[in-house]
């Protein structure tokens, strides 16, 4: 039975880019043979520190603390048959414990979804962005027998270091995400976004549109936002609703719209749909920026639609709020989008042949 090391930054069930690029395959793995055993930074007490803002002296305590966890997973290294790195080995702008990894007797695997290669600290820890150093991400790959891209734009970045760079999009566990009845007897229609309190500045890039349709449609419409912590914009009279994993799937269904906005920038170019995939596996009419592997997932005015405009999103919206037969067909090709394509179901044999394949060269 081949030993796995997953090296991580987050618990089970805590990080997104986690549980959608591979914790959802762990079952499947081990019904195959794979047995997993866990190493991440960061425990609940610490997590809720590192991610707060102040606390200068806590968080220093907290990067020793981490470091020393790597430490000692150095020291066990040879046991391991696999090393699977997502993301990077740690938050510090150093390569050594991928180095160290690769020289063991252990085959590296390294999986990301984002634009890495950038700087994007999270905004309570921006007085750190000195210490990441994100370029480390060329030296990390290099010390890598397989690389796992979310999509074909991470990839090609990946492969002017490391030839030896597969994709595995990021994927929806339909049975996690999956659609629940709506109520049809609703006098309004729903507007929601999900993410993390880190990308709330994503949704605020669309409040002047969201302004302009509360004026419009005053009661007709509502707005819901899901996210780690309550989030309140008075004017927009925002229904914000805390997550857990628990509740997600049953606040997701009550969206009859979801929306993704994005800026186009070199960052966003790299992100892989996440949000709108969750939205689409819930039978939700999404509209997407089009930005990146989204104009990828979405065939515009068909499974979903594309958006680059205030005026674009506006219009956009105005006819999903009063066409609900729309709504429901544009939703309803979404879903099957997801089925054939994105969930973990169509690649579960991806990340079984990649895990098998570099254990064998």
């Amino acid at each position: 039975m081949p030993n796995v090391l997953i090296i991580c930054a987050h618990r089970p069930n805590r990080s997104p880019s986690q549980r959608y690029r591979f914790e959802q395959y762990l079952t499947f793995l081990t019904t195959k043979g794979f047995n997993f055993t866990w190493s991440y930074l960061l425990n609940e007490n610490d997590d809720k520190i590192f991610y707060s803002s102040g606390n200068f002296l806590l968080k220093i305590k907290i990067v020793f603390k981490t470091l020393f966890i790597r430490f000692k997973d150095c020291l066990r290294f040879n046991r391991f048959d696999i090393i699977f790195i997502q993301r990077e080995a740690h938050f510090l702008g150093i390569s050594l414990f991928e180095k160290i990894a690769y020289k063991s007797s252990a085959k590296v695997i390294f999986d990301f979804d984002d634009s890495i290669w950038l700087n994007d600290t999270s905004p309570e820890n921006k007085k750190f962005s000195f210490f990441k150093k994100p370029n480390k991400f060329y030296k990390n790959i290099k010390n890598t027998h397989l690389v796992i891209a979310g999509n074909n734009y991470l990839a090609n970045e990946a492969k002017k270091i490391n030839s030896n760079t597969i994709v595995i999009p990021t994927t929806v566990n339909t049975n996690y995400n999956f659609p629940i009845e709506k109520n049809n007897f609703n006098s309004f229609v729903t507007i929601g976004w999900s993410g993390s309190i880190s990308t709330i500045k994503h949704f605020e890039l669309l409040i002047p549109v969201l302004t302009k349709l509360k004026n419009k449609y005053k009661n007709q419409i509502k707005i819901s936002l899901i996210s780690q912590t309550k989030y309140q914009n008075q004017e927009l009279e925002i229904e914000s609703h805390v997550w857990s994993v628990e509740n997600e799937n049953k606040l997701l269904n009550t969206f009859d719209i979801g929306i993704m906005p994005l800026p186009d920038n070199i960052w966003t170019k790299g992100k892989c749909g996440l949000k709108g995939l969750t939205y689409m596996a819930c039978n939700i009419a999404t509209v997407m920026s089009d930005v990146g592997v989204n104009n990828e997932i979405i065939k515009n005015g068909v499974n979903g639609f594309l958006c680059s405009t205030d005026e674009e999103w506006l219009s956009t919206l105005c006819l999903l709020i009063e066409n609900k037969q729309l709504r429901l067909s544009i939703a309803e090709k979404g879903l099957q989008t997801v089925k054939n394509n994105y969930s973990t179901l169509t690649n579960e044999q991806a990340y079984l042949t990649a895990f098998k394949n570099v254990l064998n060269n």
